[in-house]
């Protein structure tokens, strides 16, 4: 089939590049004329382990190209996907701009029927307004002779596994009334519905809310587990060890429950931020999300409490190394990334930091620029020479052996304040080294 992805951010760009995988022909617009030349040329613009081949590969054989071509890309597509931002505004709620402008563009330049499908994350009744606009423009050219539908597709993919969970994926929802529609759809996603069923047709605006509900259920496990880790400290007990006790329940499984330094990245935080304006909107009240998104804005700040009482307020000229910037591992994303409130308090307080990311270095850069109080290291070992005491963010997996004693060595004061339990404290003991986590005492 043809198919045209308006934006070549995160969602965008991986959703092409998989159906492009299976033989589709996308056709890529982005109003970023460096991005559609980058891309061009083979660069991808993002970390997503297995992204870059596959865009390379199907570049290289025609079925992805990149354009900021509008009238070539809708002339392209019988599907119209609309991957574009959806930023947040000033009081929370998401911005439609984009999304409404790609609308305009589409009726402004179709010529044809067409299926026209939102995959952004949106507020519901967002569709209605994407309709609307396209029949507006297309009266005022004086088309309404030619017909389209649109239709909700929402994303459930997860930074770190995107490609994967987009070839294969557990759910694929689609909203529609349409049975053509409906057809079209499921011609373009058989080749990921081979094995069984796995598309859930409702209507628009269901399909619409059942992202946003998703996103934040999983945000309220992330903070209901934080506080359990929060109250287990005070009562000497160990959250690891009460999370391998609950997460045996199949009731509430293994998922999302490990207890750290809060949610971020592009999409937990915005969409509960989004999901409690929306309910605002309605006169409701989201006690609920309000109390999730309370709780994940005080657990970023816990590690930085944790070392600032360790040094009793005294943090002034001290340098800490820090392990992780990115919100996650297997990503360079540093959106409202725990690591980032963390630095900046630090740097409030006078102290510096070195940090290392296998990935995010880059990303780091572009935010902060130069600064005197920061040092990006090429190695997880050289941002611990001299540094006062190690600090964990990120749990990625070259951070969860290292060698201890080289740790000790290397610190000034033997301590580890690790954001993300990775250690075991009696382990660490046994190498002379004081470890301070997420709901465990301090050994």
């Amino acid at each position: 089939m043809n198919l045209t992805v308006f934006g070549i951010g995160y969602v965008g760009l991986v959703q092409a590049a998989v159906l492009a995988e299976v033989g589709h022909q996308v056709m890529c617009v982005d109003i970023d004329a460096a991005k559609v030349e980058r891309l061009n040329q083979g660069l991808v613009p993002i970390y997503e382990p297995g992204l870059e081949s596959l865009v390379k590969e199907n570049h290289a054989a025609g079925r992805i190209t990149f354009t900021t071509d509008a009238v070539a890309a809708v002339k392209h597509g019988e599907i119209q996907m609309i991957a574009v931002g959806t930023p947040p505004g000033e009081d929370g709620s998401a911005d439609l701009k984009y999304v409404l402008a790609v609308a305009e563009a589409i009726g402004r330049e179709m010529d044809a029927p067409k299926i026209v499908v939102g995959k952004s994350t949106v507020p519901v009744g967002t569709c209605e307004k994407i309709k609307a606009r396209i029949a507006e423009t297309l009266k005022a050219r004086g088309r309404e002779d030619l017909s389209f539908d649109v239709a909700s597709n929402p994303e459930f993919l997860k930074e770190g596994s995107a490609v994967a969970d987009c070839m294969k994926p557990d759910r694929i929802i689609v909203g529609t009334d349409s049975e053509d529609t409906e057809a079209v759809m499921r011609e373009l996603y058989a080749p990921f519905n081979r094995n069984h069923e796995k598309m859930i047709v409702m209507d628009v605006r269901s399909a619409e809310f059942t992202k946003y509900a998703a996103n934040c259920m999983l945000a309220t496990k992330i903070s209901f587990m934080n506080e359990m880790a929060n109250l287990a400290e005070q009562l000497g007990a160990d959250i690891e060890e009460v999370r391998k006790g609950i997460g045996s329940d199949p009731r509430i499984g293994y998922h999302f429950i490990y207890p750290g330094l809060g949610y971020g990245g592009s999409c937990f935080p915005k969409d509960v931020r989004a999901l409690i304006k929306t309910a605002e909107g309605v006169q409701f009240d989201a006690k609920l999300l309000r109390a999730v998104e309370e709780r994940n804005n005080e657990q970023k700040s816990v590690l930085f409490d944790k070392v600032n009482r360790y040094f009793k307020g005294n943090l002034k000229g001290k340098t800490f190394a820090l392990w992780g910037l990115a919100f996650k591992p297997n990503t360079d994303d540093m959106r409202e990334a725990p690591a980032r409130t963390l630095m900046e308090a630090l740097w409030k307080a006078g102290a510096n930091v070195q940090a290392y990311d296998p990935e995010a270095m880059q990303e780091c850069q572009a935010i902060y620029g130069l600064r005197d109080d920061l040092l990006l290291c090429g190695t997880k070992e050289a941002a611990l020479r001299g540094a006062d005491a190690l600090l964990i963010a990120t749990e990625w997996k070259n951070f969860r052996a290292p060698s201890f004693d080289a740790v000790r060595d290397a610190l000034t004061t033997p301590v580890i304040f690790d954001g993300r339990n990775l250690y075991d404290p009696k382990v660490i003991a046994r190498h002379g080294i004081e470890y301070h986590s997420i709901g465990r005492m301090a050994a």
